[in-house]
C-alpha cells in the first residue's frame, strides 16, 4: 500500500468518525430533551444500548444497500451519496428550528415500546448516510462500530446532561449535526 492508499485509508476513517459524531448530536439533542423531563438511571442504560443497538443496524442495512447500489450505478453514486447527506443534514437543521414537543419528543420513554420507538426515530437518518456510506466506504465493520458507539455514547451524555441544563441545547446540537452532515454532502459533490 502506497502513500495514497494510506491517506486515502485515514480520510475514510476521519470521514465515518466525524460522521457518527453527526448522526450522534440527534440522539444528544433528544436525549437532553428527555433528561430534562426527568428519567431514572436504569432508563438511561436502556434506552442507550437500544439507540447503540439502532445505530448500528440502520446503517449497515444502508451500507448493503448503497455498496449494491455504488455496483450498479458506478461513478454517478458519488455525486447520489452527496446530496443524500444535504437533504438529509438540510433536513436535520430545519427540524432543529421547529418550535414545540411533536413526534418522538411526545413518546412516553420509561415504555419498551416507547424506547424502540424512540431509538428507530434517531437512527433513521444513520440508514441513509449508510446508503451513501456504502458507495465509497471499504470498512464496513469500523463503519457501523463507530455509528453504534458514538449514538449510544452521545445519548448518554444527553441523557445525563439533560438532568443538568436547559433544554435549548439540545436543538442547538441537532442543527449542528445536520451542519456537518450537510457540509460532507457538499464535500462528495463538489
Amino acid at each position: 500500500m502506497g502513500i495514497g492508499g494510506i491517506y486515502e485509508g485515514w480520510g475514510q476513517l476521519v470521514t465515518v468518525a466525524i460522521m457518527a459524531v453527526a448522526l450522534g448530536m440527534d440522539a444528544f439533542s433528544l436525549g437532553v430533551g428527555i433528561g430534562m423531563k426527568g428519567i431514572r438511571l436504569l432508563h438511561v442504560l436502556q434506552l442507550s444500548l437500544l439507540i447503540a443497538f439502532f445505530h448500528v443496524l440502520m446503517p449497515l442495512l444502508g451500507l448493503f444497500t448503497g455498496s449494491y447500489v455504488g455496483y450498479l450505478l458506478g461513478q454517478v453514486t458519488t455525486y447520489a451519496a452527496g446530496g443524500l447527506l444535504v437533504l438529509l443534514g438540510g433536513h436535520m437543521i430545519l427540524n432543529s428550528f421547529r418550535k414545540g414537543d411533536g413526534g418522538s419528543r411526545a413518546v412516553d420513554h420509561r415504555t419498551v415500546w416507547g424506547m424502540l420507538l424512540i431509538s428507530l426515530s434517531v437512527s433513521v437518518d444513520s440508514f441513509s448516510v449508510g446508503v451513501s456510506l456504502g458507495m465509497f466506504v471499504n470498512s464496513i465493520a469500523i463503519t457501523v462500530l463507530a455509528f453504534g458507539v458514538c449514538g449510544g455514547m452521545m445519548s448518554i451524555t444527553g441523557l445525563l446532561l439533560g438532568r443538568r441544563v436547559s433544554r435549548g441545547l439540545g436543538d442547538y446540537g441537532e442543527a449542528l449535526g445536520g451542519a456537518i452532515l450537510l457540509a460532507f454532502g457538499l464535500l462528495f459533490i463538489f
